[in-house]
């Protein structure tokens, strides 16, 4: 569990850089954190500025912070996440998180890149999360817990807060846009999944399967903020089609799908 006092430091540095109080948060997956290119007055931290904040080594994740205005709302976000693939602890993973609480952030916008389990789905698809699986068999909220951060057994009957997703899909619907709707599988990677993992994770009911997000969105509940969750469905997940998958793959979708992802996050926050 985090300790406070490294949470204060974190953000007293950045508080010292900036007099923006941002009310929402954005993670921004692989290939997705053009959308913080559109912040306005932007303030940009670099992640190893920061106090006690780790710096991925992601291929498509800048490692910096940038705190501005986006549509008539004062927001934070993270270009590039850490990873539990890249061996980070899940304390180092989600102590991003508990700064942005510490912020002043109530909303959560996660996005991630991922693979699509549910074959109605197609390369290129955004999926809003309406639940998620955890297959990595560990839990961000393992340990003594402080009180002084959230209860001891959160609730999660509702991640994924509905009001949210009514937002996302009237404006998807505005937008004359395919929004899919289905469930998260965690994966820890770094290895993509076998055909065989596939099959089992779509018998368990996932429609969509990705290495990120979930740790985030666990303590971002523990942490009593509303999260919601986007998924770029980049490819098909491994066994689904006859050829092998690669992280320029994810890349290159994520990166022809932006500008209806953007659209999509700054319909969302004009309706928050």
């Amino acid at each position: 569990m985090h300790q406070v006092q490294t949470i204060l430091e974190a953000k007293n540095y950045i508080v010292s850089k900036t007099n923006a109080n941002p009310m929402i948060g954005l993670v921004l997956g692989s290939g997705l954190g053009s959308l913080a290119d559109d912040i306005e007055n932007p303030v940009t931290i670099p992640y190893s500025d920061i106090p006690h904040f780790a710096k991925s080594g992601a291929v498509g994740h800048a490692n910096e912070m940038v705190i501005g205005e986006l549509k008539g709302k004062t927001v934070v976000a993270m270009k590039g996440r850490f990873h539990y693939y890249e061996g980070f602890s899940l304390d180092e993973v989600t102590f991003p998180v508990r700064v942005l609480k510490a912020l002043g952030v109530e909303t959560l916008i996660l996005t991630n890149a991922c693979g699509a389990v549910n074959t109605s789905f197609q390369p290129g698809d955004l999926m809003l999360i309406t639940d998620h699986i955890n297959l990595v068999g560990t839990n961000p909220l393992t340990g003594p817990n402080n009180s002084e951060l959230g209860t001891r057994f959160p609730d999660s009957s509702q991640i994924y807060n509905l009001e949210l997703r009514n937002l996302a899909l009237e404006t998807a619907k505005e937008q004359n846009m395919t929004l899919q709707q289905g469930v998260y599988a965690w994966w820890s990677g770094p290895a993509y999944e076998t055909p065989a993992e596939i099959r089992m994770i779509r018998t368990l009911g996932a429609d969509a399967v990705g290495m990120s997000t979930v740790p985030e969105a666990m303590v971002a509940i523990h942490s009593s903020m509303k999260v919601l969750g986007i998924s770029c469905l980049t490819n098909m997940a491994s066994g689904i089609l006859d050829q092998p998958l690669s992280h320029n793959e994810v890349i290159d979708v994520a990166g022809r799908v932006r500008s209806k992802f953007i659209e999509l996050v700054k319909g969302v926050l004009e309706k928050i």
